[in-house]
């Protein structure tokens, strides 16, 4: 368990859609395979140590025909922000999805500063 000092702590938050291949003939919609989607997300400021971060789907879009195969993970976690990684594969068909992202972790105090 990461313990944080209760008066300095930060939450973040923020949507992204990934993507929308069905527009667009995009490899999620029409291929086959493994196949990854990488996005950058930027937290509105840094965090003062690494924060935890959640992911959710919040719109998942696919072809019923198909098995609906995901993986949805936050990679390279910095203190100013991370990547949101999707990952398909086999035959689904994924037209769109959107995920929520949500960061907790200790900020740096009002009252704090560097000097040098």
């Amino acid at each position: 368990m990461k313990r944080l000092r209760n008066h300095l702590i930060g939450v973040d938050q923020g949507s992204r859609l990934l993507f929308s291949d069905f527009e667009d003939g995009g490899q999620m919609w029409t291929g086959e395979g493994p196949r990854e989607a990488r996005f950058a997300a930027k937290f509105s400021e840094a965090f003062r140590a690494l924060p935890a971060v959640h992911l959710a789907f919040s719109m998942w879009d696919t072809d019923g025909r198909t098995n609906q195969r995901a993986d949805l993970k936050a990679e390279n976690i910095t203190l100013e922000g991370f990547e949101i990684v999707f990952r398909t594969w086999g035959d689904s068909r994924i037209a769109r999805v959107r995920a929520d992202w949500m960061a907790i972790g200790e900020i740096v105090g009002e009252d704090e500063w560097t000097l040098y």
